[in-house]
């Protein structure tokens, strides 16, 4: 199949510059009502990021092909690209083969569910507010770690500590891999294929556990948006309530994290369930910027004992 070849050429053949490329492809990808949410608030930052996949420019370069014609290989690639998106539903991450998250670059591809995730906002400071002594902390985790993504950001987050990241899926653990080289930082991040926490359970206890794990009940994930279905499925789907992997989570980390450790996790619209199905253990749900608050954090000495109050974070 020849590029540009599902769209017409009475679509595509008074189409010059760049800026016309992107205002078509910006007019495409709103009728035909794409979904976002995968990296990407809206169809200029994917247009955008197309363009920079067709004419290898950097972001911060792109507008020095607003104005000018682009060759033909450039509207070529763009335009095949454009039509990936558009028709067969492929996400913009997939297609340029990279997404960012923290401000740092991470390879993505089929193998892995695209990186996102509110821990970008929490693991700077929300988080550290939380342990006793972030100077000290030696030992972390990351449950579910897909791209290797977050146990990058921690790992940079806590120069001393060594973190451990786990995914039941070995071509995940392929791509992160990857990432984890790519960062310069396989003395300090290992990773193993396990389900949840089970090989680390004879490892050392500690410090802060995190988990983006599946959690969509399956009901949710049927309902969900082509580009969506695009990942893999066992990232995102964990039985039929949701629940199936933040069960054994907590149970694991139980077992698994030091008296003054905390197990933060990614619920995303779970929250009613959480409490539903534990509602004697105290849970904190941390701020995010949207206001939707799906993260919860829970301390070592709440899973031990879910009756005892919860104490605020200390001040600093």
């Amino acid at each position: 199949m020849s590029a540009s070849s599902r769209l017409s050429p009475t679509q595509t053949n008074k189409l010059r510059t760049g800026s016309d490329c992107l205002r078509f492809a910006n007019r495409l990808l709103k009728s035909n009502r794409v979904a976002h949410g995968q990296g990407f608030i809206n169809e200029q930052e994917e247009s955008l990021t197309l363009m920079g996949k067709a004419t290898s420019l950097a972001w911060e370069k792109l507008p020095s092909c607003f104005e000018r014609a682009l060759r033909a290989n450039e509207k070529a690639t763009f335009l095949n690209l454009l039509e990936q998106r558009v028709f067969d539903r492929t996400p913009t991450a997939y297609l340029v083969g990279e997404a960012w998250l923290g401000g740092l670059r991470f390879h993505v591809d089929q193998r892995v569910i695209i990186p996102r995730s509110y821990f970008v906002e929490l693991i700077p400071e929300v988080i550290p507010q939380w342990l006793p002594d972030e100077a000290a902390i030696k030992h972390v985790a990351d449950i579910c770690t897909g791209s290797g993504c977050l146990a990058v950001l921690l790992a940079k987050r806590f120069p001393k500590a060594k973190v451990e990241a786990t995914d039941l899926s070995a071509d995940a653990l392929e791509v992160a891999a990857l990432n984890v080289k790519e960062h310069k930082l396989q003395a300090r991040v290992k990773l193993h294929r396990t389900d949840t926490m089970t090989a680390l359970l004879n490892g050392p206890k500690f410090d802060l556990i995190i988990s983006n794990p599946p959690y969509e009940p399956e009901a949710i994930y049927m309902r969900l948006p082509a580009e969506f279905k695009q990942e893999p499925k066992q990232s995102l789907v964990s039985g039929k309530d949701g629940l199936d992997v933040i069960r054994k989570l907590l149970s694991q980390a139980k077992k698994l994290l030091n008296p003054e450790g905390v197990l933060v996790i990614e619920v995303g619209g779970l929250r009613r369930a959480m409490e539903k199905a534990w509602p004697k253990m105290p849970m904190t749900w941390l701020s995010t910027n949207d206001g939707l608050d799906c993260v919860v954090l829970i301390r070592a000495a709440d899973l031990l004992s879910p009756t005892k109050p919860s104490p605020s974070a200390r001040s600093r």
